[in-house]
């Protein structure tokens, strides 16, 4: 089995066939996906496709890049969200340096409070990181996320980061981005990444791998992740789908299947 742990079937590229999306995952092997929710919209989509499907799990956060549109109002609504049975983790949250919508101080805060809420509910986080590796380490050390620990999502960062955000108790998730023949960094990260911290996402509809790439993203090319992780590992394929869907199972704390 696969699980891709983090999708966003919830979003307008999938709205004309989603149904036949998930039907193409299942029929590949994927047994569970995570699909994520950053913000109102694409939160509400969320938890409908988890009630709808036993297979969908529900990630939900705020993302970086609307840390400007945060306010009292959606973190009540996020609380009351949160709680929902088929919620397994929030985010996707984080910093965001390189699209910078909101200034660095208000991404930061909005990432802190959302931090704060995961840990009183006791929930893992899922980490958007992009051109903020430093502050993204600094901030999940100062916050001491080990209690929940999480996901860095699409990690893209090198071998030294990979093992400073594994000792605050993070997981390490893979995109298609390993499928890249110049992602040299990630390339090296998936040989060195202690497997009992390794997950594989798609992150659809975005960063499509090889032989897929610059065309929509679904769960079904997580296979492609998993085959590409196996060849850097020398393992099996088989493998990879078992020791990544026992790590997600663990972190979500959903039963095996």
């Amino acid at each position: 089995m696969l699980f891709d742990t983090h999708c966003h079937l919830n979003v307008d590229a999938f709205d004309e066939d989603v149904e036949e999306v998930i039907q193409r995952a299942k029929e590949i092997g994927v047994g569970r996906f995570a699909v994520v929710g950053f913000d109102s919209p694409t939160i509400k989509k969320s938890l409908e496709l988890s009630r709808m499907h036993p297979e969908i799990y529900s990630i939900i956060g705020w993302h970086p890049t609307e840390a400007g549109n945060y306010s009292s109002e959606i973190q009540d609504g996020l609380m009351i969200s949160l709680t929902e049975d088929k919620v397994v983790a929030m985010g996707e949250m984080g910093l965001d340096y390189h699209w910078n919508t909101s200034p660095k101080e208000v991404q930061e805060k909005v990432f802190r409070q959302q931090i704060q809420i995961a840990k009183q509910l006791q929930l893992p986080i899922s980490i958007h990181m992009r051109d903020a590796i430093e502050d993204t380490y600094r901030i999940l050390r100062e916050e001491d996320v080990s209690s929940i620990g999480g996901i860095m999502h699409s990690y893209s960062g090198d071998v030294a980061y990979m093992h400073h955000f594994i000792d605050l108790g993070m997981h390490i998730s893979l995109s298609g981005v390993v499928t890249f023949k110049k992602a040299i960094e990630v390339h090296e990260v998936a040989k060195e990444v202690p497997l009992d911290r390794l997950l594989i996402e798609t992150d659809s509809p975005y960063l499509a791998p090889v032989p897929y790439r610059g065309k929509r993203n679904e769960p079904a090319y997580v296979k492609y992740v998993a085959e590409r992780v196996a060849e850097l590992r020398g393992l099996d394929v088989s493998e990879i789908g078992e020791i990544t869907s026992r790590n997600a199972n663990r972190l979500f704390r959903l039963d095996e299947v």
